[in-house]
């Protein structure tokens, strides 16, 4: 969020975090008007194809997915556009996330429940939309599911349902989380 927030500004918008939504927080600097949400939309492309390499890892998520990465496979689900694929593995790459990265479009479910049917052991899935979590229990509901929300700023706004999903917002909390839902030694 912080690095879209800084894509942003220089093409007149800034970012007033009022609600757990991406463009209905962004607003014309000039006049103060709501951004149109096509604009939005044009203007998050542009951002993954051109600012994603100015996004800061959540605090403590490297190093909390190396701990994993040493019982577990990691795999980066994302619904990144499609052509910016290279940039989002050379970020990965950068900060030292060295794990397949895979494109997906809409509700993540059905690629997790695929996903996991290729593997003969537990599985874990993190994300921090609500209608995500929802998505991989309905179409895999073995998949053990965390939600994180990595800007603190959001952290109050975040629909959750901890009931059904682990709200795990510190990344070396959350890698312990995980390991004892995957009992990894």
């Amino acid at each position: 969020m912080k690095g879209f927030e800084q894509f942003v500004a220089p093409h007149g918008y800034e970012m007033r975090i009022t609600r757990f939504a991406l463009f209905q927080n962004l607003y014309r600097s000039s006049d103060g008007a709501e951004m149109d949400l096509d604009e939005g939309r044009a203007l998050f492309h542009r951002f993954f194809a051109e600012g994603v390499g100015d996004i800061d890892p959540a605090p403590g998520a490297r190093e909390g997915l190396e701990r994993l990465a040493g019982q577990a496979s990691i795999i980066v689900l994302t619904n990144a556009p499609e052509h910016c694929r290279e940039p989002r593995a050379r970020w990965l790459k950068r900060w030292g996330f060295p794990y397949p990265l895979i494109i997906n479009a809409g509700p993540k479910g059905p690629a997790v429940a695929t996903l996991a049917a290729r593997t003969c052991g537990p599985v874990a899935f993190v994300d921090d939309l609500l209608p995500n979590l929802i998505s991989v229990e309905q179409e895999a509901p073995i998949v053990r599911r965390f939600q994180h929300v990595a800007d603190e700023r959001l952290r109050p706004l975040a629909p959750t349902d901890p009931d059904r999903h682990a709200r795990i917002d510190d990344w070396p909390a959350l890698s312990d989380a995980i390991s004892r839902a995957l009992r990894l030694r």
